[in-house]
């Protein structure tokens, strides 16, 4: 789950890491007061910032410096309700619903850091540059030897003396290195307490007088640890999320929009990992990941043929189902009783392995549906991809 900045922001204020003060506006007036209020306090500027779920602000135009509270607003107004486009959200762009006006600061350097899972390491990591206020992975690109790394031993965690290490490894000393080095434990504290898959400051600003301030934020909360924090369950703003991808949650499948022609439903998610890749081979490309789980039963096959059928480009779907919990039968029968419930306009191409796949393939023969039965991964494939493209069936 996807925090936005201003709540990223509180939950890191709660913990005492210095963050600029700002406001919350889902309108222009709001805008205007919130600036109002930061001007008054002793701001010079103010920052407007769209609140999505998507980096690369900047660059897209979700971030202006007003100098009045007359132009905050006008920003904040052309920004609410329009759609942006960064580097990260595809030409589609994602709405803005709400601003963040946020005071000024007096930047006289920018770093980044973050912490994140390192599955080679089997352990967290913090990822630490002094090119901060750019995009990490054009960084890593164009000048790995600017990324710095300290892992979180198991048992551990991140120790005094790796933050201290850090700090003057970035090039800091004196009041800034030590500023640095309890803002990035800090941050190291909240990633393991909040059970965080990604936590981020982007900028962390030294100011002109050696002040430490995080003046971005990010925080990704690992779904599975969220009914331990009821808390930051509530901050889940499902308006940022896919649509499709909230209606197959409600039926507890797992979904993921891709922007290929073939509808995927498979039981599993490695099974449907290696059926995109299939998918992809056959040179077509997968319409979405969908996993039906291992129970594949009438209901959930019927709710992921409604939702596969409202992806606008889905041209074919191949259903692919492993028969280990569930029989191959029962599947067949299922996929025919859905398709009762169902309007599909597309090509379905059905394969089964397991238990009793022989007399699953012979039952969707039998039917009076028109399936494309596959024995063969590859074959399914290539019969999705051809029937996606419109080409007869080989």
């Amino acid at each position: 789950m996807k925090l936005h900045e201003y709540q990223s922001k509180a939950l890191l204020r709660e913990r005492g890491v210095t963050v600029p003060d700002g406001h919350v506006a889902a309108s222009a007036d709001e805008a205007r007061a919130a600036a109002e209020k930061l001007f008054a306090a002793g701001s010079a500027r103010v920052a407007v910032k769209a609140q999505v779920h998507a980096g690369g602000r900047g660059k897209g135009g979700g971030i202006k410096l007003a100098s009045t509270a007359d132009e905050a607003a006008e920003f904040a107004g052309a920004m609410l309700g329009s759609q942006l486009v960064t580097p990260q959200t595809g030409t589609e762009g994602v709405p803005v619903n709400t601003v963040y006006i946020e005071g000024g600061a007096d930047i006289a350097n920018e770093l980044y850091v973050a912490l994140t899972l390192d599955r080679s390491s089997r352990c967290p990591v913090v990822i630490a540059s002094a090119e901060g206020g750019m995009d990490i992975e054009e960084v890593a690109e164009t000048n790995p030897d600017a990324i710095i790394r300290e892992h979180c031993a198991p048992g551990w965690g991140l120790r005094p003396f790796q933050v201290t290490r850090l700090a003057y490894n970035l090039g800091l000393s004196g009041k800034a290195a030590r500023g640095a080095a309890a803002t990035i434990l800090k941050l190291a504290n909240a990633y393991r307490d909040l059970d965080a898959s990604l936590a981020e400051i982007n900028p962390l600003v030294i100011t002109g007088d050696d002040n430490v301030i995080a003046l971005d934020a990010k925080f990704d909360i690992d779904d599975n640890a969220l009914y331990r924090h009821a808390d930051l369950a509530e901050l889940h703003d499902p308006s940022e999320e896919e649509p499709l991808e909230l209606e197959a949650a409600e039926h507890s499948l797992s979904y993921v929009a891709l922007d290929g022609t073939v509808g995927c439903m498979v039981n599993g998610a490695g099974l449907a990992m290696g059926t995109m890749d299939e998918i992809s081979n056959a040179g077509g490309f997968p319409a979405n990941f969908l996993d039906v789980g291992g129970g594949a039963s009438v209901e959930r096959v019927a709710n992921a043929f409604r939702i596969l059928m409202k992806g606008e480009r889905v041209s074919a779907v191949l259903i692919n189902i492993f028969g280990g919990i569930v029989r191959c039968d029962r599947v067949a029968k299922g996929v025919i009783e859905a398709l009762g419930t169902v309007e599909v306009n597309v090509p379905v191409v059905v394969r089964l392995q397991g238990t009793n796949a022989e007399e699953g393939r012979e039952i969707l023969r039998q039917s009076d549906l028109e399936f494309l039965v596959a024995e063969t991964l590859r074959e399914a494939a290539e019969k999705a991809v051809n029937a996606a493209s419109g080409q007869a069936e080989a």
